[in-house]
């Protein structure tokens, strides 16, 4: 039975490497080191969504689409537990989870730069390299 489970495993990776590919980007750890790079204070659990990444992302590329006052908006919702049966609502009433006030237009910047070079590396691998 070992056997067959490890000739299995053996076929089932070989399939994994020849063919076409693809890629899911970005991914996980992408997200983590564009973080890291922008030097973004909160954490990815912390701001889910209108908070410092997106902001600043905005901040760089669309300033405009900012409204006036959001840096009021912080809202903090650590726990999460029924997010997927509640909703947003069920957890902030201005749509915000994060720290918006700790958006700016360099971090943004600094986002995309370390996003591409991440697609770049996604990309290099694509074409076999």
């Amino acid at each position: 039975m070992q056997l067959f489970s490890l000739r299995r495993r053996l076929q089932i990776h070989k399939a994994n490497t020849s063919g076409p590919r693809v890629a899911l980007f970005p991914v996980r750890e992408d997200w983590h080191q564009a973080r890291e790079a922008a030097g973004l204070v909160s954490s990815g659990a912390e701001d889910m969504h209108g908070g410092e990444l997106e902001v600043s992302l905005l901040l760089h590329g669309a300033p405009e689409l900012i409204r006036d006052g959001i840096e009021q908006d912080d809202h903090s919702a650590p726990e999460r537990p029924h997010l997927l049966t509640l909703g947003m609502t069920g957890y902030t009433k201005n749509g915000i989870i994060g720290q918006p006030s700790l958006g700016t237009a360099a971090k943004g910047r600094a986002l995309l730069d370390s996003l591409s070079r991440s697609a770049a590396a996604h990309l290099s691998i694509l074409a076999g390299g």
